[in-house]
């Protein structure tokens, strides 16, 4: 009962009722929550053949290749991976570009004209078009699970996190969703941090900020740093609540050594996720250690966001930038640290592209950060790494979990990562997703320039 992998094949067997062989699929390893299952022939580039046995919308077994019983689809080699996580974007920002002032491509410029834009636009009716249409594009690519920063200033946090609240609902089973708080750290001085803390306890969310003061930029003027922290750790401990924060998006910035030894002193390993960490990349090497070891010593995850990060950093008008703007993710790995790889800011003035392609987004990390050469464990910085910093489900596939899978025209790694895989195959609980992302047309009424001057 083998059938021959074709544009009909799955849209025929691929239903999520009763009983389904996907045979021969080639799975990356660092994608098995599992691992290699015994007997299973593994390629050079890190992924292994297996046959995916699914049951009424679920992984049943991921077995070595054979088996001949049942009704079964034949994949003959093809990449087969779970649904990705976008473990740090912007959803209250995204899709504003058309309207938003024009932020020079850089992070002064981008905070400027994305504070213009709040105060004159960010309606929860708004924010709440905005963020349905970045979902419907993220749920396209088979993106499966997005950690969203939500701006929280003082008189706009109950507006966004009210949308955000009302989407998460909208898009149960279909795109699972957290939120992080995210203000200046000057803000918990105020109290307003206070009111902030409860707001996102009420909310399920995570307790999050960027180190540097209101209208500020990282690197500078924020000397009771470590009282800040304190206060942050202490409300987050009181309300048990994880921490997510920006940290260091500069070429030169020290405020990372500060947020590990806080983690040290309120007993918060395994609890705190950094975001971009940028500055670390320029330090030399002796110095750069140390903070990597006191951060493997803090428990403390990193998030790299290469498309954004190369898109505001070094940038000067008429001269080239002279560098990635990237943590060193390879350093960091190598020390313990757990790092992933996230899309981070959609057509927004922080970043006037992106579609929320999790695996696009990949894809660019592994030529930035050089991942290749090996890359066997490459995909995991977009799925296993974030599923076990995050707890979502997506990322890995494991056995009794939903059949949320992407069947790709390639055969190998470096197949994936040559072309766009705009032909991908998304599956949703063992059925056939007809999911892409939404056209443009939905936003043109709202995308209304900004007046000159």
């Amino acid at each position: 009962m083998i059938q021959d992998f074709g544009r009909a094949g799955p849209a025929q067997m691929l239903t999520g009722r009763g009983a389904l062989l996907l045979s021969r699929a080639q799975v990356p390893v660092s994608l098995l929550a599992d691992g290699a299952p015994a007997g299973a022939p593994l390629a050079p580039d890190g992924t292994v053949s297996v046959d995916i046995r699914l049951t009424d919308g679920l992984v049943a077994a991921v077995q070595a290749p054979g088996a001949t019983e049942g009704p079964a689809c034949d994949l003959g080699g093809r990449q087969v991976w779970p649904m990705l996580i976008d473990m740090h974007a912007h959803l209250d920002k995204a899709h504003v570009l058309g309207r938003a002032p024009d932020s020079g491509g850089t992070h002064a410029g981008a905070r400027e004209a994305t504070t213009r834009d709040r105060l004159a636009h960010w309606t929860r009716e708004d924010l709440m078009r905005r963020m349905d249409f970045a979902l419907a594009c993220a749920e396209g690519y088979g993106t499966a699970a997005i950690r969203t920063h939500l701006d929280s200033h003082e008189g706009q946090a109950e507006t966004t996190w009210g949308a955000f609240d009302a989407m998460r609902a909208r898009w149960a089973g279909r795109v699972e969703l957290q939120g992080v708080a995210l203000v200046p750290l000057d803000a918990y001085g105020t109290g307003h941090g206070a009111r902030l803390a409860d707001l996102v306890a009420a909310n399920g969310g995570l307790l999050g900020g960027v180190t540097r003061v209101s209208g500020g930029t990282h690197g500078g003027g924020l000397d009771d740093i470590d009282a800040l922290l304190d206060r942050l750790f202490a409300l987050a401990r009181e309300r048990d609540l994880d921490v997510d924060l920006h940290v260091d998006e500069a070429a030169v910035a020290s405020a990372l050594p500060h947020v590990a030894r806080a983690v040290l002193r309120h007993g918060y390993e395994g609890r705190v996720t950094c975001g971009h960490c940028c500055s670390l990349a320029l330090l030399p090497e002796e110095e750069a250690a140390a903070v990597i070891a006191l951060l493997a010593e803090a428990g403390v995850a990193l998030v790299t966001l290469p498309t954004v990060n190369m898109y505001l950093q070094d940038r000067t008008p008429g001269r080239t930038p002279r560098w990635r703007g990237v943590t060193p993710v390879q350093e960091l790995r190598a020390a313990g640290v757990p790092v992933a790889v996230a899309g981070d800011n959609t057509r927004d003035p922080f970043h006037a592209y992106g579609d929320g392609d999790m695996l696009d987004t990949w894809r660019q990390a592994v030529r930035v950060l050089h991942l290749d050469h090996p890359f066997a464990d490459a995909p995991a910085l977009a799925g296993a790494v974030p599923a076990a910093i995050t707890g979502f489900a997506a990322g890995t596939i494991r056995v009794g979990r939903p059949a949320d899978l992407m069947i790709f025209e390639a055969w190998s790694l470096d197949q994936i990562i040559a072309r766009p895989q705009s032909d991908r195959l998304l599956v949703r609980r063992g059925a056939l997703s007809a999911a892409r992302p939404p056209s443009y047309a939905a936003l043109a009424p709202h995308e209304e320039p900004a007046p000159v001057g």
